[in-house]
């Protein structure tokens, strides 16, 4: 894929962040950074911390119980080889990895999940706090 169409869908990531699309106020989004991992647990939609190579740092029990996954196995893999390899392709770790290396990040796209399970339509937030260099992955699951 050509560097200006992952431009282009990093662009349009970004307009639908501040679009209808997003589906976490952002009031709430700054309480999220600030969780515990068994705060995030009770959360409504799949929630994934990862550092700057993509390792997983937490991983909440909504999304291991959605992706088909033991949540607490995920911690330390990578999850773009390990754990979700449908997500290694330019349109999502592309994104993840533009974000990390601007060291901004706040995507919003429509993706289709397809390891280990069906396709399956869900909604990605990509998001790199400002405080902190951790990275977010939100998940909403039609």
């Amino acid at each position: 894929m050509s560097e200006e169409l992952v431009q282009k869908l990093a662009k349009q990531g970004e307009a639908f962040a501040k679009s209808e699309m997003r589906f976490i106020p952002d009031d709430l989004l700054q309480k999220i950074l600030r969780k515990t991992p068994e705060e995030l647990d009770l959360l409504d939609f799949g929630v994934i911390s990862l550092d700057d190579k993509g390792i997983i740092k937490t991983f909440n029990e909504y999304e291991g119980k959605k992706a088909g996954v033991d949540a607490k196995s995920t911690i330390g893999k990578n999850f773009f080889t390990e754990v979700a390899p449908c997500t290694n392709n330019q349109i999502f770790y592309g994104a993840f990895k533009q974000g990390v290396d601007e060291r901004k990040m706040d995507m919003i796209f429509p993706y289709t999940f397809t390891y280990k399970m069906k396709p399956t339509p869900v909604k990605i937030h990509l998001y790199r706090g400002p405080a902190r260099p951790t990275n977010w992955i939100f998940v909403k699951w039609n």
